[in-house]
């Protein structure tokens, strides 16, 4: 308040100069009578005018809200963009599960598998590219981290429509309901501790919100609840669960812990550069094996 009636008082002085009503205390002529014509007197008064004029506009950006004047910047994923799921202390999955992208651990590489894992994309399990994904994971869950001004939220999401920018929870993020971003991204979550999703919870995309443009910045472990369908990449510091039927288009990033999968589809999105050309959010023909509890593989190719 104080700030938008110093700024009145700002522009009321600045019209006031130009219009010749105020005078400055450099007078843009000599006193009356005088016959000198220095110049000063006129470079005086244009120095007056622009920086009245100056402190003015210094004193409208002041004023406006921190979030117009910066936003949510996209995530640089690096080689972690091409992982569906990637975790630090094993992968282990029941059920029939799909994942239409890359998949890794390190350090460790166990992968264990119930039921049948297809892949679309490349089982790297613990090798140099899993390695540099995590590396590149590490980096952009510190910049995730650091975006803002930060908007507050705590609680549940559930009923919620939000635009892009950057939401910032101290402890935990819930959703129990329908969650639905509106307009383009990026749209960044960040919770000081845990993202928990109730059992059928959906988030929906609308006037051109991409899921390639949604990013969860979790401190601790993320759980996705049973049928729910979730959209975003998720980078959390230790686990990350993805319960019964669960669906996700973005990834599933665990820094330190394991990612434990259960009849789930994961889709890896369309990048952002290119997702208007194509609806498809497939960009790997099948390569690679996961090995099966009964000893086979799938995901062959």
């Amino acid at each position: 308040r104080f700030v938008l009636r110093g700024l009145v008082v700002l522009l009321r002085v600045t019209a006031a100069v130009r219009s010749g009503r105020l005078r400055p205390l450099h007078p843009g002529k000599p006193p009356k009578g005088s016959a000198c014509t220095c110049p000063r007197y006129v470079r005086n008064a244009s120095r007056v005018r622009s920086g009245v004029a100056s402190v003015a506009a210094v004193g409208l950006l002041a004023a406006l809200p921190l979030s117009a004047q910066a936003a949510a910047v996209p995530v640089p994923l690096g080689t972690a963009g091409s992982f569906v799921v990637l975790a630090g202390a094993g992968i282990t999955n029941t059920g029939p599960t799909t994942l239409h992208g890359d998949l890794g651990t390190f350090p460790t590489t166990s992968i264990t598998v119930t039921g049948k894992l297809t892949v679309t994309g490349v089982n790297h399990h613990g090798d140099a590219v899993t390695q540099r994904a995590k590396n590149s994971l590490v980096t952009a869950y510190n910049v995730t981290a650091g975006e803002g001004p930060t908007s507050p939220i705590s609680g549940d999401l559930a009923g919620r429509t939000l635009k892009r920018g950057v939401y910032n929870s101290a402890s935990t993020i819930g959703l129990s309901g329908r969650l639905v971003l509106d307009g383009s991204g990026p749209f960044v979550f960040q919770a000081g501790s845990a993202l928990t999703t109730a059992s059928g919870s959906t988030i929906s995309l609308i006037n051109g919100a991409r899921s390639c443009d949604v990013f969860w910045q979790i401190g601790s472990s993320a759980t996705l609840g049973t049928n729910s369908k979730f959209v975003g990449t998720i980078m959390a510091q230790t686990a990350i669960t993805a319960k019964t039927g669960a669906t996700v288009v973005g990834r599933l990033l665990a820094r330190t812990a394991a990612v434990t999968l259960d009849t789930n589809v994961i889709t890896r999105p369309t990048p952002c550069a290119a997702a208007a050309g194509t609806g498809s959010q497939v960009t790997k023909v099948p390569i690679g094996a996961v090995e099966t509890g009964d000893g086979s593989t799938s995901g062959g190719g």
